[in-house]
């Protein structure tokens, strides 16, 4: 009998333990909607491990893409989803952008997860200060993007006998020499975010660091009407001669692909752009190059990619945003994701030996540039002004690059009134 009785009291109590653990699963089991805007290639692969990452500690995810190289639409759907108060649960937000979502009281903070994994030890301050507001933590940041590289085909190149540019007079020359082998010399995409990206390529490499940082973060008036900004605007005019005549909407990846099947010689564009070489089974230093562009060696823009954490409700979905964070910043998805994203881990430290020439010359370039004090945020890419400014600044250089009306003289005064934009 009482062994009878003990027998079932031990059937019963498995049976609670089980079900107890099976509820703390499914409590710990959370619902996770990401929003960016990465749908190219390498881009597409790069969140597809993040989201294995997630889902194999149980999460489910929702992906939420909105496809658009610069994330202008992506924005745009996350203002209407959060204004009709049904936020995601992590979006793809960069620089100052981030500090303006933090005013209106929409995220979370994070610090809990920041100080387990020793975030502020683990990131360069420049990119700390960028993902915190007011001290905390809102957002985990994923990578580091180079934007000032230009992309080479080298057998289009030798072809053509002509050496990979260093300055922009060796660049126009190259290109001139190119365009009359019957090779477009620059891929383009005429999208606004991608001449905003030429353009302040341009300006750093005529300007220099400290005239950027005046000019394009700074805002000066004084540099942004000046004999070095008039210079950079009318080299920036020279390169649409030597783009071809269906570059106006294409994007970015398709021009990537023209330089990767050797219709175009050189791309100027950040690093993303490797993603796609990648992911064609290209090998750097082989099928295709990276340098500094144009006189920007001394520089670094950097676009640095973060998802932000907005407020949800119930514990398993919190939970499930502090996994997401936790995952982001972690040394395995610092390296398999930027492996496949074409960028360089944010994090210090992570192992880069499966990485290629290109990205330990970015890595390398990142610590030099930090210690000089050269790293610049990109202005094109939502790291250095105001939504409102940049907006502004970005549809003055498209005009002006799509009409040769407008003087370098129309420009400057135009740069100027844009920068005031609120």
């Amino acid at each position: 009998m009482n062994t009878t009785i003990r027998s079932r009291r031990h059937l019963l109590g498995c049976a609670v333990i089980t079900m107890l653990l099976g509820s703390a699963g499914a409590a710990q089991a959370g619902d996770l909607e990401v929003l960016h805007w990465w749908t190219s290639g390498g881009e597409a692969k790069a969140i597809s491990g993040l989201k294995d990452t997630l889902q194999a500690k149980g999460h489910r995810w929702k992906d939420f893409a909105v496809a658009g190289g610069a994330g202008d639409a992506a924005m745009t759907v996350l203002k209407t989803r959060a204004m009709s108060g049904n936020a995601p649960t992590a979006a793809q937000i960069k620089g100052p952008l981030l500090q303006d979502w933090a005013r209106e009281g929409m995220l979370s903070n994070i610090d809990d997860v920041a100080k387990a994994e020793r975030w502020d030890e683990q990131l360069q301050p420049v990119i700390s200060n960028i993902v915190k507001y007011q001290g905390h933590y809102i957002a985990a940041p994923v990578n580091v993007h180079r934007v000032n590289w230009l992309w080479i085909n080298p057998e289009v190149m030798r072809k053509a006998g002509v050496k990979t540019p260093t300055t922009w007079d060796e660049f126009f020359a190259a290109a001139e020499t190119l365009k009359k082998a019957g090779v477009i010399p620059l891929a383009h995409g005429g999208q606004s975010w991608q001449d905003f990206t030429t353009f302040e390529t341009v300006v750093l490499g005529t300007g220099g660091p400290d005239f950027y940082r005046k000019a394009l973060v700074q805002l000066d008036p004084a540099s942004l009407k000046s004999p070095t900004m008039e210079k950079s605007l009318q080299t920036f005019r020279r390169l649409k001669a030597y783009t071809d005549r269906n570059a106006g909407g294409r994007d970015w990846n398709l021009a990537t692909a023209m330089v990767m099947k050797g219709e175009a010689a050189m791309q100027l564009m950040g690093d993303w752009a490797k993603g796609e070489f990648l992911n064609a089974g290209k090998v750097a230093g082989k099928d295709f190059l990276c340098v500094p562009a144009p006189g920007t060696s001394k520089g670094y823009t950097f676009n640095v990619d973060s998802f932000a954490m907005f407020k949800v409700k119930g514990e398993a979905n919190q939970q499930a945003q502090r996994d997401l964070a936790t995952a982001i910043m972690s040394p395995a998805v610092q390296e398999s994701f930027n492996l496949e994203k074409g960028s360089i881990p944010v994090r210090k430290g992570v192992n880069l030996s499966r990485y290629d020439d290109c990205a330990k010359a970015s890595a390398t370039d990142f610590a030099e540039a930090g210690k000089s004090n050269t790293l610049l945020p990109s202005i094109a890419h939502g790291m250095a002004v105001s939504a409102a400014v940049e907006g502004a600044m970005k549809d003055v250089v498209s005009q002006y690059w799509n009409s040769d009306q407008i003087t370098p003289a129309q420009a400057m005064d135009r740069l100027v009134a844009a920068a005031k934009a609120q």
